[in-house]
């Protein structure tokens, strides 16, 4: 799923012109191409150089990540592009939580879709594992603690947790704002939308 889900990145990148990957991403203040530069970091890095990393850093994930961009982003966007496309089969990770991965490569590509208009939605199937995940726990993001007392279903598939007042809608949608997207509020529903809402601008302020 991981690298079906870049492949389809990489294609949706092809066409961009250099405006587009200038273009911000939903990402706080990275542009289209430094979440690339991001995503190929993240395929690039086993457990020991992105510990090495952090270390350098004094565990400045900021430093951290403005090195690893620094290191993955090409000289121009074709050339970031290029070395995204090296790594759509990659199985290097710095952790062995799959879904973790799977979650950064799905919920990036929105961040990058969204503002470009792109339309086209990763496979329910691969989204369900990356709900279930965001749900059972707090890894890069505190998903379990943003959804907690509140009950999520999916209306296109077979996602769901938790209990309390309803939120529904896409699981793509329940996914990011999981992930912190407020904007996909938009897409959700029900009595509970409001408390996720409340709470993703607080992350946000």
């Amino acid at each position: 799923m991981v690298h079906a889900e870049r492949a389809a990145l990489a294609d949706d990148l092809a066409g961009l012109d250099d405006g587009q990957w200038r273009q911000r991403s939903l990402c706080g203040q990275w542009t289209v191409e430094e979440v690339v530069a991001h995503l190929t970091a993240g395929a690039s890095n086993s457990r020991v150089s992105w510990l090495s990393s952090v270390l350098r850093a004094r565990f400045d994930f900021d430093e951290h990540n403005d090195r690893q961009l620094a290191a993955h982003r090409g000289a121009t966007p074709a050339e970031t592009l290029e070395r995204f496309r090296a790594v759509v089969g990659s199985t290097t990770a710095a952790s062995g939580h799959t879904a973790a991965w799977l979650g950064e490569v799905i919920v990036h590509g929105q961040d990058i879709r969204r503002p470009l208009g792109i339309a086209r939605t990763p496979a329910t199937e691969a989204v369900t594992e990356v709900a279930r995940f965001y749900a059972s726990r707090n890894f890069a993001v505190p998903s379990r603690s943003t959804i907690a007392g509140l009950r999520l279903e999916a209306s296109d598939g077979s996602f769901s947790a938790g209990t309390g007042p309803l939120v529904t809608g896409p699981t793509i949608a329940l996914t990011m704002a999981m992930a912190g997207r407020a904007g996909y509020c938009d897409d959700l529903s029900g009595p509970g939308c409001s408390v996720l809402r409340d709470r993703l601008a607080a992350r946000a302020g």
